[in-house]
């Protein structure tokens, strides 16, 4: 696999590490190299389908400036059940009569859920408690405490409703939201208890999902493009390679805006050679500094 971001399909069943799996495969294949280093950008669950972001050798490094860019998801809320992991392979905890519920309801608890909210994420996430993945503890059968965390959700509407059975849904999201917690919470909210029974992610920033067997390769400007960019000299490049600042001058603003009113991902400068992207900075002082070197550029 070339580096870059590779934009694939994820089924309904696969983990994000298995489809990783197969990229890496896919990379050996035939090949006596160690292969380059592969990672994914943003976990998807087995039950949920949609766009999964391949991060191939140097845009590995990218990984962290994923977290707090727009995603879009559309889900199907079941009613009547809230289960322990949130979807519809978990366990039923509690069991409501949704027969009641009206769309104004509905409206009403989705609207109070926009903006920053503490949400806790379901058990079965891929949380960190104590240096370990949650949904490894959980199917231990350890009982463990899921902290909240501080979540933006930007947009959130009702594609439809098949009353008192299921609703659909569309959220715009900022990254590390659970959209299974959502499902609870209004559950929760309406007293008759939730969870999903389908998700499926359709973009991140302004990359969409590609479908089923196709991919959709991004390299140079079209990475990362949410962040400003500068033009790197011979004699910029020559000084950042040996640690030195460099003067920030004049940078060329994003190529891709987020959403009107959507935070700031706060995203580091991209530094440019030769229609190569070589650097991750950040501004001090006036100046530019290395955050990352990408070696053999993007």
């Amino acid at each position: 696999m070339t580096s870059g971001i590779h934009l694939v399909h994820k089924p309904v069943g696969p983990t994000s590490f298995s489809v990783v799996k197969t990229c890496i495969q896919q990379s050996l294949a035939g090949s006596s190299s160690p292969g380059p280093k592969i990672c994914h950008g943003g976990t998807l669950d087995p039950f949920a389908s949609g766009l999964l972001l391949i991060l191939v050798a140097p845009a590995t490094r990218l990984f962290d400036y994923l977290h707090a860019i727009p995603k879009v998801y559309e889900a199907t809320v079941r009613w009547g059940v809230e289960t322990d992991n949130g979807d519809l392979l978990g366990q039923a905890t509690f069991k409501g009569d949704p027969t009641g519920l009206a769309r104004q309801q509905l409206d009403d608890a989705l609207a109070s859920s926009v903006g920053w909210h503490d949400q806790t994420p379901p058990t079965t996430s891929a949380k960190r408690i104590d240096g370990e993945r949650a949904y490894i503890k959980a199917h231990r059968g350890e009982e463990f405490v899921m902290p909240p965390s501080r979540v933006y959700l930007h947009e959130a509407t009702w594609l439809g409703h098949d009353l008192p059975r299921e609703s659909r849904l569309r959220v715009l999201v900022r990254g590390g939201y659970y959209v299974r917690a959502l499902a609870r919470d209004l559950g929760r909210l309406v007293g008759c208890g939730a969870h999903l029974t389908a998700l499926h992610r359709g973009s991140i920033g302004p990359w969409n999902d590609p479908g089923l067997d196709r991919t959709t390769e991004i390299h140079g400007r079209d990475l990362l493009p949410w962040a400003a960019t500068k033009l790197l000299s011979d004699e910029d490049i020559g000084d950042l390679r040996q640690g030195r600042d460099i003067i920030a001058g004049e940078l060329v603003g994003p190529d891709w805006q987020v959403p009107i009113g959507f935070p700031d991902p706060q995203s580091p400068v991209r530094g440019f050679h030769r229609d190569r992207f070589c650097f991750l900075l950040t501004p001090h002082q006036g100046r530019l500094r290395v955050l990352s070197p990408l070696r053999g550029g993007l």
